[in-house]
């Protein structure tokens, strides 16, 4: 009996971290960029975009793909960098265990 309110401490003390780490993620800032740096974007953990910025120089009504492009390669860039950082914190919170196939975070 003894081992199984050990096991339900921390199992609530994981639970904690969890939201905790959870809570985290709005407040992460994640950055990505495309084109040299004509492109930067900012996004949290939760792959929320929060800013886009694009250099002035490279607006040009003519030629709009390029910079559509751009954006969308600084938002990948931004995304895989945010995935990094999220499997970091969460390797720190679970001690290195590995979630089952087909499971992901943020959930």
């Amino acid at each position: 009996m003894k081992n199984m309110a050990k096991m339900m401490q921390q199992a609530q003390k994981m639970q904690a971290k969890m939201q905790e780490f959870q809570d985290g993620l709005l407040d992460l800032e994640i950055y990505g960029t495309s084109g040299g740096g004509m492109v930067n974007v900012v996004i949290n953990g939760k792959a929320d975009v929060k800013k886009i910025d694009v250099d002035k120089n490279l607006v040009d009504p003519e030629d709009k793909e390029v910079m559509e492009d751009l954006i969308v390669a600084a938002l990948a860039d931004a995304k895989s960098k945010m995935e990094e950082e999220v499997n970091k914190r969460m390797s720190e919170i679970t001690g290195g265990l590995q979630l089952p196939p087909g499971m992901s975070l943020p959930f």
